[in-house]
């Protein structure tokens, strides 16, 4: 593989040099695009010893955000050679020696540096696959879809704030069926470490790994918790001293302490309490939306239910906040332990989740986080971080300020 070093250098340059814009739809990124990638890149890769892993991860990188359709290792390595390139990125994701962690702690910290993030969002990825090879792959029932769908489960935690956000740290789910099967676990290379994970304990432990790995500052987490166990996840946030603004189900059982609710002290559904305070409902904005735009709110004060603080949980006052929207009421259920931030600071925050998913299917998808068609669990794992790379570039590219090239301050 060290004869193709010499090629990759000069496909890395030629393409280089010829820069197009990143994907259809981006405008150029032109001198911006270019200085964001050698900069990034430079950071990325410093922990690979070899000059031959740094230069193809530069090359991977750039073939995520140039090549056309699908990211493919085929068509990413379409852009530098034929198929001597082709082998040698396959085995640079898939076999290779490089350790994917303290990549990812360096994009973290770079964004940390030069942008400002406001919170983490802890958001699911459901990935489509054909067969059953793929690590992680099975098939299940996926709530937002309505429908059983063959694909893997991941889970992504992005740093966010009104106008971007990016993926730093990326967990697969693995069931006891995956893990149980030594088959399974040696052709796609489970490490012994992996222990079957329920969602929320998965996301939750993304989360933390983000934090200890990537030594980031505590920030208030935005996560999607309606298929989840709520107190599990409200005590592990807890533990972990992180607040946090979880959107919830209307089934989720709750006890209101506000003084003057007329059921005070009973255990409700989140639904039910939603009922019987419609008409305390106000006004309130969400970001970027004008006086003509209001968003009916309520906020009361809740604790979980007596069933739910099983087994020592917390429980510490919390805030349930309904919020309206086309005439739906609740149109969304959010809990948290924020009790003095305002309403409007709370409807930012929740507006994060919609940022997510807004950037997932126009940058992230599009740098192709879902497009590692391989089985190997550490190949999944090194091709979602380099895509992760890829989706910071493209969203910083466009407000680019001398700063975020050198990330100086």
């Amino acid at each position: 593989m060290t004869s193709t070093i010499p090629q990759f250098d000069h496909a890395v340059r030629a393409t280089t040099d010829r820069l197009r814009p990143v994907m259809a739809g981006f405008r150029p990124y032109e001198r911006a695009h270019n200085g964001l990638l050698s900069a990034l890149g430079t950071e990325l890769f410093a922990s690979m010893p070899r000059r031959d892993q740094r230069t193809k991860g530069m090359a991977y990188l750039q073939g995520l955000l140039e090549a056309e359709g699908r990211k493919s290792i085929r068509n990413i390595a379409a852009l530098f050679g034929g198929d001597a390139t082709e082998q040698s990125l396959h085995h640079f994701i898939v076999s290779s020696t490089w350790d994917w962690t303290p990549v990812r702690r360096a994009l973290a910290q770079y964004v940390e540096r030069v942008t400002q993030p406001q919170a983490y969002v802890v958001r699911p990825l459901i990935i489509r696959r054909a067969g059953e090879t793929s690590v992680g792959v099975e098939r299940r029932f996926v709530p937002a879809l309505g429908q059983v769908v063959n694909a893997q489960q991941a889970v992504g935690v992005w740093a966010a704030a009104p106008d971007w956000s990016s993926p730093l740290n990326w967990r697969l789910q693995l069931s006891p069926r995956w893990l149980a099967d030594r088959r399974h676990r040696r052709q796609t290379d489970i490490p012994d470490s992996e222990v079957p994970e329920s969602l929320d304990q998965c996301s939750v432990k993304a989360y933390q790994e983000l934090i200890k790995k990537s030594r980031l500052p505590i920030r208030p987490v935005v996560m999607d918790a309606q298929e989840t166990d709520v107190a599990a996840v409200v005590g592990w946030l807890r533990a972990a001293d992180t607040p946090m603004l979880l959107r919830i189900d209307g089934t989720q059982r709750l006890t209101v302490e506000e003084p003057a609710f007329p059921r005070r002290g009973v255990s409700m559904t989140a639904q039910q309490i939603m009922s019987l305070v419609w008409h305390m409902r106000r006004p309130g904005r969400r970001p970027g939306e004008g006086p003509t735009s209001p968003g009916p709110v309520v906020a009361v004060r809740v604790t979980l239910s007596h069933a739910a603080r099983r087994e020592g949980r917390s429980d510490s006052s919390l805030v349930l906040m309904g919020v309206a929207e086309h005439g739906h009421w609740p149109a969304e259920l959010w809990l948290t332990d924020l009790t003095t931030s305002s309403v409007g600071e709370l409807l930012q925050l929740a507006s994060y989740a919609r940022r997510v998913e807004r950037d997932t299917k126009e940058v992230a998808d599009r740098v192709g986080i879902r497009d590692f068609s391989g089985r190997s669990f550490a190949g999944w794992h090194r091709h979602t971080t380099l895509a992760s790379a890829a989706h910071a570039i493209a969203m910083l590219s466009d407000r680019a300020e001398p700063r975020l090239l050198t990330g100086t301050g």
